[in-house]
């Protein structure tokens, strides 16, 4: 079978996808002043973005090495409420659909991002 690497577009799809999730989010009113201020650092966005690409291509079975921070350590002090949670990854499924990605591609992206819930909210 397929890695979903592949299926969401190898390293073309994810940059798309990832710029794409960081522009929803950034329009989202429930999640929008967490990632607002990356408009005024383009340096800053840049880096973000990099690590969400890695994270998603190596979480998906491609063949990036993430080197960043760990969950629970990357949201340490954001203290990212059920709402927020849910804002991010019904943004993220938007997304998905938007691009065209097929039905059991978004369910696996849906699930990985409940298995990280406990590891992003309330830190």
């Amino acid at each position: 079978m397929e890695t979903l690497f592949r299926r969401l577009g190898g390293q073309d799809g994810i940059h798309a996808l990832v710029d794409d999730i960081v522009a929803a989010h950034m329009e989202n009113p429930l999640i929008q002043q967490r990632f607002l201020p990356y408009r005024e650092d383009p340096e800053h966005l840049a880096k973000l973005k990099e690590h969400l690409r890695k994270f998603l291509a190596m979480g998906s079975g491609g063949p990036e090495e993430y080197e960043g921070r760990s969950m629970p350590e990357a949201h340490r002090g954001m203290n990212i409420s059920e709402a927020e949670y849910m804002a991010a990854v019904d943004d993220i499924m938007d997304v998905l659909e938007d691009h065209g990605v097929d039905e059991q591609s978004q369910k696996d992206v849906l699930m990985i991002s409940y298995s990280l819930r406990s590891e992003i909210m309330g830190k």
